[in-house]
């Protein structure tokens, strides 16, 4: 299974809003990482392709891109279903299915500065009601999603709609009402608070028998269990970057979308960790 004018087509609408560059990443089917090939350009990555994708469908092995662009910032919305897509749709550059019923809309914001871009990102997904833990990356269109749960009828990831060209503002998306209003800031303290005596790991699979449904499928949400899993370890008083190498050991997203995925969840956990504390003392 490839397609790979499909995939020629994803690599191009990325480069007509301002990709400059890719992370590539192969993932086996139980979602070990098996290659990885940083900051590739669009050309290499279209000259590989003919060569890549016959032995990536015989291993079944997913192919993974993550887009960057030197005057553009890509937020990922993960996770998304028909109703999510619809405002979505006038504003996307992307929008592909990677499963059935399983949507990411992609948006190329051209005005955002970096020091604002991981904040705006997180309003942008809360708003919209989008996956808040969304890596940034995301399967090559025109490739099969391989899962052993999907095993053996795998789905191909596709296109639904593509827009050359189409950029969007920070202005725009507020006119629209897709932001959640900006969160509290507070002063961090000087050194987080550490539990005395020893330290122990939350139960991960009591996270996972305890976290919601998945939207549209009788399956806990692995995104939220990570999450919850992440604040009960902040609040033990382990570090971001102690979480997030846990998290890579114990969760299958983790596994699945790499480091970046792990170290936001870790991240966004000790902020929500933070935030309850600076509560609990007003």
């Amino acid at each position: 299974m490839a397609d790979l004018a499909e995939s020629y087509r994803m690599l191009d609408t990325f480069a007509s809003v301002g990709g400059t560059h890719f992370d590539v990443t192969f993932i086996d089917i139980d979602g070990e990482k098996c290659g990885f090939r940083k900051g590739q350009t669009a050309r290499q990555i279209r000259n590989s392709l003919p060569y890549l994708l016959p032995g990536l469908t015989e291993r079944k092995q997913n192919l993974i891109i993550r887009p960057y662009g030197e005057h553009v910032h890509f937020v990922q919305l993960d996770d998304l279903d028909n109703e999510a897509l619809k405002p979505l749709a006038p504003i996307s550059c992307l929008i592909i299915e990677t499963s059935p019923g399983n949507h990411q809309a992609w948006v190329a914001v051209s005005d955002l500065d970096n020091a604002d871009a991981k904040d705006f990102a997180r309003r942008f997904r809360k708003g919209t009601g989008a996956d808040l833990t969304a890596s940034g990356a995301t399967r090559m269109t025109g490739t099969g999603n391989y899962k052993r749960k999907y095993e053996p009828d795998f789905p191909e990831v596709r296109i639904l709609q593509a827009a050359p060209g189409r950029q969007t503002t920070k202005a725009q998306l507020e006119s629209l009402g897709l932001l959640a209003a900006p969160e509290p800031v507070y002063d961090a303290p000087a050194s987080p608070l550490r539990v005395s005596g020893r330290r122990s790991w939350p139960d991960y699979h009591r996270c996972i028998l305890g976290a919601p449904a998945k939207h549209g499928e009788n399956k806990p949400d692995i995104s939220r269990a990570d999450f919850f899993w992440a604040m009960m370890a902040c609040q033990r008083g382990f570090d971001i970057p102690e979480v997030s190498a846990r998290l890579m050991e114990l969760s299958s997203k983790a596994k699945e979308n790499g480091q970046h995925y792990a170290d936001l969840t870790a991240q966004n956990a000790m902020a929500a960790t933070e935030r309850q504390r600076q509560r609990s003392r007003a």
